[in-house]
């Protein structure tokens, strides 16, 4: 097959493409519950404006300068820096899903309580009975994870296919729901105080969520030569994707204004919200819990199925083309079906911390899970700053790799808009650790801390176990 032939990705297929992935209910849930209900609206048009747009287009950049290097981040920051540094960027992009995994079975373990009760009883749970099961199923995945193969892959994507739909559906069916059904929803006063957030200390604690939101567009970056001119159908497919975020973030937030008092948003919202929207949705379409059950059990397959991958996957781009003069040499050896044994060993320790320390200092299942997103909301986003420093690298070395998209051609803009991305990110993932509870707090400062430290060490232990041999 022809280059040509291959370049058949056009525009709005890139913008569906990423989309798809990018995006998920769960994160307008979490915005309408830490940005007092409607308020949402406006900090999600804020954070798309000046934050999710050039990040995108940086990465579209960053995609067509290294087109042949199947690396990602570490590729690129080795390619205009060092080999040491793209280290260090790939440590981080895989160090970072460790809070990450410690989230899924939790996340389980709500979609099945769900699936099998319809009801929010999970909230009731005790907190280290509820992170035992968590541990116990994240060996399981392990275990699995240990054979070599992805079994829930292709499910795992049936899984997410049907929770976007559902999402979209939900959107769909709860606008149309004055018109269709007799139902009396929630009325909005449309005037500005009701979607102007307060710009104070909650608002840009709470950054890190919406950062954590939108990020992961360098999972395209690879289709970016692959497409029907790329130089002008990149960006147009960004901002196609940025207005279909905004879009669905703007009508799903409202969706929920229909449906939850903004003025009074449950403190469960972030544990059962989606279930009580699918629930109440049912209610008003007199179909009774056919939504909620099909959503639980969607969500089940597909947190299950993304554990093990996220397991195997992320480890697989640290270790396949990892540098041995960081990375230990037992951390590369494999077992018979191909399996990094000592890298999920290594897992299996930080990860079983994460599940079971928490539940000796957070006293309910409701704020357990709260600790959980907003964790996530510090930890993943390290990831993105690396995009950036890439982004700062590449417009210092001027034409010297060849693209055939450009985000901004002059050299100084460039820079300018990696370090604004960069500042911002770093700025929200530091006022996320905040919160008031001083257990939390400390473990909000300790995981990243203690996440990235790790990534020093193991390049000393490679040295010294060098220095043995020779």
């Amino acid at each position: 097959m022809t280059e040509n032939n291959n370049k058949k990705i056009m525009w709005y297929s890139l913008a569906l493409m990423a989309f798809s992935g990018v995006w998920g209910f769960g994160n307008v849930i979490n915005g309408f519950s830490e940005y007092n209900g409607l308020q949402a609206i406006v900090a999600w048009i804020i954070i798309f404006a000046i934050y999710f747009v050039p990040y995108a287009l940086m990465v579209g950049e960053l995609g067509s300068a290294f087109k042949n290097h199947g690396g990602g981040v570490s590729s690129w920051v080795g390619e205009t820096i060092s080999p040491k540094i793209a280290y260090f960027a790939g440590w981080t992009y895989w160090i970072v899903h460790m809070p990450y995994l410690s989230q899924k079975p939790n996340s389980f373990m709500i979609a099945s309580s769900w699936a099998i009760f319809q009801d929010g009883r999970i909230s009731n749970m005790n907190p280290v009975l509820l992170q035992v099961s968590c541990l116990i199923i994240f060996i399981v995945a392990l275990y699995i994870a240990g054979k070599g193969i992805n079994p829930l892959k292709k499910l795992s994507a049936l899984a997410g296919s049907s929770m976007f739909i559902m999402s979209m559906l939900f959107i769909l069916l709860m606008l149309a729901a004055p018109a269709i059904t007799n139902v009396q929803l929630n009325q909005i006063d449309w005037s500005w105080s009701t979607f102007m957030p307060k710009f104070d200390a909650a608002f840009f604690t709470s950054l890190s969520i919406l950062v954590f939101a939108v990020g992961g567009c360098e999972k395209i970056s690879p289709y970016v030569n692959q497409m029907k001119d790329p130089a002008k159908g990149f960006s147009k497919g960004m901002i196609a994707l940025a207005v279909m975020v905004a879009v669905t973030a703007i009508l799903g937030t409202i969706s929920l204004g229909l449906m939850i008092d903004s003025n009074n948003i449950p403190k469960d919202l972030m544990t059962n919200g989606a279930y009580y929207a699918f629930q109440k949705l049912g209610e008003y379409y007199n179909l009774g819990n056919i939504f909620v059950i099909l959503y639980a059990i969607t969500n089940m397959i597909g947190q299950f199925a993304v554990l093990i991958i996220s397991i195997d996957a992320p480890l697989r781009m640290l270790l396949d083309s990892g540098d041995r003069n960081y990375i230990p040499e037992k951390l590369f050896v494999k077992n018979e079906n191909g399996a990094y044994v000592n890298g999920h060993k290594l897992i299996f320790v930080i990860v079983s911390i994460l599940i079971i320390v928490p539940a000796m200092g957070i006293g309910s299942v409701d704020e357990l899970v709260r600790w959980l997103v907003k964790l996530n909301a510090v930890v993943m986003p390290l990831r993105y700053l690396w995009v950036f420093v890439a982004y700062i690298a590449l417009k210092k070395t001027g034409d010297k790799f060849e693209r055939e998209y450009y985000f901004v051609k002059n050299k100084t803009f460039g820079i300018i808009f990696g370090v604004w991305c960069f500042a911002f990110t770093a700025f929200a993932c530091i006022g996320g650790m905040y919160s008031e509870d001083k257990f939390q707090l400390t473990l909000n400062i300790l995981t990243p801390f203690v996440l990235i430290l790790l990534g020093f060490i193991l390049p000393k232990i490679a040295k010294k176990n060098k220095k043995v041999e020779a």
